[in-house]
């Protein structure tokens, strides 16, 4: 049976616009600018994106990323509610101020369709957890749940999406002081990585560092094992997402394979879109699973 309803997202959910596309799901993207040219979050669509985005990174562009203004929060609830009524998850609050724009965006909306039902809820998610968090939404909203019901859902449960990650490369998160610079310079020279993880607030926490990728991927696999519903026995989703370092992703996917058989559909591999990649630059590989309630 259909959904009486829609439900939306945005680009930052680190998902092939073909697949959140396909579960028809509509997306307002995110926009960035290198050396002062706008682009857009593209996920995907354009093969060539995603590489020349890295290609400007080499050349020596910097990449900045800015909020989703209530207009375009306006312009795309007002396409949606046209529809019919609307659920949309935002990018996490932890991650960008763009939920207050989009919550005042709601309120100018709810004044223009008094007769439409229009529920704003902050993900608190990143990434391809974010896109999980979306993806899972989907499941129940084609199940036949109502909007009230997966609202009820989704506050229930954004928390316990897990974001663990980890990077070979200190620039990004230096310039966004995740990494300070003289650890970042030291961190480079002797191979280590930092562990990262999103906290209940959705904001970046280091918590430790390794020294080189396999003590980095042997790390996330533990914190998985410790934080995953049922340990290894864990049967429920896990996405691994990386910025260009797909050899990296594929070897954190072996070791969660062999440490979680039970995994259900599989272990899907996304790429780091340019917005977080803004933010990581290369070198990250982040893991996704539902687990305990995430701390501070």
């Amino acid at each position: 049976m259909a959904a009486d309803f829609i439900l939306s997202c945005e680009s930052t959910v680190d998902l092939p616009f073909s697949y959140v596309s396909g579960r028809n799901i509509p997306v307002l993207f995110y926009t960035y600018s290198i050396d002062g040219v706008p682009y857009v979050d593209d996920m995907l669509r354009d093969p060539a994106a995603l590489p020349r985005f890295y290609q400007l990174l080499d050349q020596g562009g910097l990449p900045s990323t800015s909020q989703i203004n209530e207009a375009a929060y306006e312009a795309f609830f007002d396409e949606q509610l046209r529809q019919g009524d609307l659920l949309h998850i935002i990018f996490g609050s932890g991650m960008t101020n763009s939920v207050v724009n989009a919550r005042t965006a709601a309120e100018v909306m709810r004044d223009k369709y008094p007769q439409r039902r229009l529920i704003v809820i902050d993900s608190l998610c990143s990434s391809s957890g974010y896109g999980m968090l979306v993806d899972d939404a989907a499941d129940l909203r084609d199940a036949g749940a109502s909007m009230e019901e997966i609202e009820a859902w989704v506050l229930s449960h954004r928390n316990r999406i897990h974001h663990q990650f980890y990077s070979t490369d200190l620039k990004y998160f230096r310039r966004g002081g995740r990494v300070s610079g003289p650890a970042a310079m030291i961190g480079t020279v002797l191979n280590i990585c930092p562990l990262m993880r999103l906290n209940d607030e959705g904001r970046i926490i280091a918590y430790d560092k390794v020294r080189g990728k396999k003590n980095a991927i042997r790390a996330t696999v533990d914190a998985m094992q410790a934080h995953a519903e049922g340990g290894t026995a864990y049967a429920g989703k896990c996405f691994i997402c990386h910025s260009n370092c797909p050899e990296d992703a594929e070897a954190t996917r072996q070791a969660i394979a062999e440490r979680f058989p039970n995994i259900q559909g599989g272990i899907r591999i996304c790429d780091i879109g340019t917005i977080i990649a803004s933010h990581t630059g290369r070198g990250t590989v982040a893991v996704f699973f539902v687990g305990d309630e995430r701390s501070h």
